[in-house]
């Protein structure tokens, strides 16, 4: 696997992953752009509007249509929050022109119409198409009214919005159903317009490509000479960027729901500024809480027989390690307390070498997967797009293997318990 960048315009890159692992083509659009109150919601509309047409292919039908006559091509979209940023998400997955029949320019067609999809929508004096934002208004308040119903999703974002509030990485992604009702087709237009001329834009191509045919193609597509030179646009998030105090009092969040287990999440914040910081982090995590070696499983879920469930995850944009439990609802207190207790083992240095190594192996499987699946790849060379941190897959490898047992006890005394958020009957 070969990753190479090019800078379109300013402000607009495109990358290639070149590779013969696959035999299909990936043509992604990720668009970057701050998490804010007053625009997070319009975010979550754009994706879904623009789904449903285009000049070229006037209806979803058309769409589909499409991706059927290139042998069943797959188009999705969406969006999610990195860091302090939320990214809208395009993509087209399409076999690669080598097994298409009649020496068809698949990718060609993969990456014109990905283009079109984003870059070229329904719209008449820069007016979108106001069917389409009915629907998908709709359609958004239905997923943002549901997550409820997703009790341990529900608890995780509740953690996070207490620890955050409205700044930023406290916004939950799909945004708010009271907004809704307000955003008009003129609001949505003017800031899609807004958006495409002035956000980061990244464009990944994926597969066994010719990287100068492809960059040719990008640069005589009309929607790419349309877009004009940009200053980068987004929030800069990444281990030297993100500045945390201790907090003096732990923040307890207590929550009532008609629920059977309850849901136990603990917010850390990571406060250090020692070297190699992110993959101590990870390492760290995955010895407290990731995995079926973890002290958190062994302890609070095996031993204990507190938890149905038990885990920790770490949020490297942000500095934060999550730790979320399922849990009887009367042993709140009990799991809580074993928790501590597990922070504490780590910081007085009670784990092995075999759980320093087990966490090792563990993170070095699931990096070397990255590279199994087109999506997965573009998701984590994105992600360090937005960091500045450009690390390559091995050199990530090598950052882990390097982390110490010090390492960890000394980042140990670094994190700190900042909200405890429990839903309870």
């Amino acid at each position: 696997m070969n990753k190479t960048s090019y800078e379109l315009k300013q402000g607009i890159k495109v990358h290639f992953i070149k590779t013969d692992l696959y035999k299909t083509d990936l043509s992604c659009i990720i668009i970057t752009t701050p998490l804010k109150r007053d625009t997070v919601t319009k975010n979550a509309l754009i994706p879904f509007m623009l789904r449903r047409g285009n000049i070229n292919h006037p209806s979803l039908y058309e769409i589909n249509k499409e991706m059927e006559d290139m042998y069943g091509a797959s188009f999705n979209c969406g969006i999610d929050k990195m860091g302090d940023n939320v990214i809208l998400k395009f993509y087209i997955e399409s076999i690669s022109n080598e097994y298409a029949l009649n020496n068809e320019n698949i990718l060609k067609k993969n990456i014109e119409n990905v283009l079109d999809i984003v870059f070229n929508p329904m719209q008449k004096n820069g007016i979108l198409n106001e069917d389409f934002l009915e629907v998908e208004k709709n359609n958004l308040r239905k997923v943002i009214e549901s997550k409820i119903d997703d009790k341990d999703a529900y608890s995780y974002d509740a953690c996070i919005s207490a620890m955050y509030g409205n700044d930023k990485f406290g916004l939950y992604k799909y945004g708010y159903v009271e907004d809704i009702s307000s955003i008009n087709i003129r609001d949505i237009s003017e800031y899609y317009n807004y958006l495409i001329q002035n956000s980061k834009i990244d464009i990944f191509i994926s597969g066994n490509i010719n990287e100068n045919d492809v960059k040719q193609l990008l640069l005589e597509n009309e929607n790419i000479k349309k877009l004009k030179p940009r200053t980068e646009n987004y929030i800069l998030n990444n281990e030297f960027t993100e500045s945390k105090q201790n907090v003096e009092n732990i923040n307890e969040i207590s929550e009532k729901m008609d629920v059977t287990q309850g849901k136990l999440v603990i917010g850390l914040d990571v406060i250090s500024n020692m070297e190699n910081l992110q993959a101590v982090a990870l390492v760290y995590n995955t010895i407290l809480g990731d995995g079926a070696n973890s002290m958190l499983f062994q302890n609070v879920r095996e031993k204990e027989g507190l938890a149905y469930s038990t885990k920790s995850s770490f949020v490297k944009q942000k500095m934060n390690i999550f730790i979320r439990c399922g849990i009887q609802i009367e042993n709140y207190q009990k799991a809580v307390d074993i928790i501590k207790v597990q922070l504490e083992n780590i910081k007085n240095g009670k784990f092995t070498k075999d759980d320093l190594q087990n966490a090792k192996t563990y993170l070095i499987s699931g990096i070397r997967n990255v590279e199994t699946e087109q999506d997965t790849e573009v998701v984590y060379y994105i992600g360090q797009e937005i960091a500045k941190t450009n690390m390559s897959i091995q050199e990530y490898i090598d950052r882990i293997q390097k982390v110490s047992m010090q390492d960890i006890i000394n980042l140990s005394n670094s994190v700190s318990i900042n909200t405890i958020y429990f839903l309870r009957n």
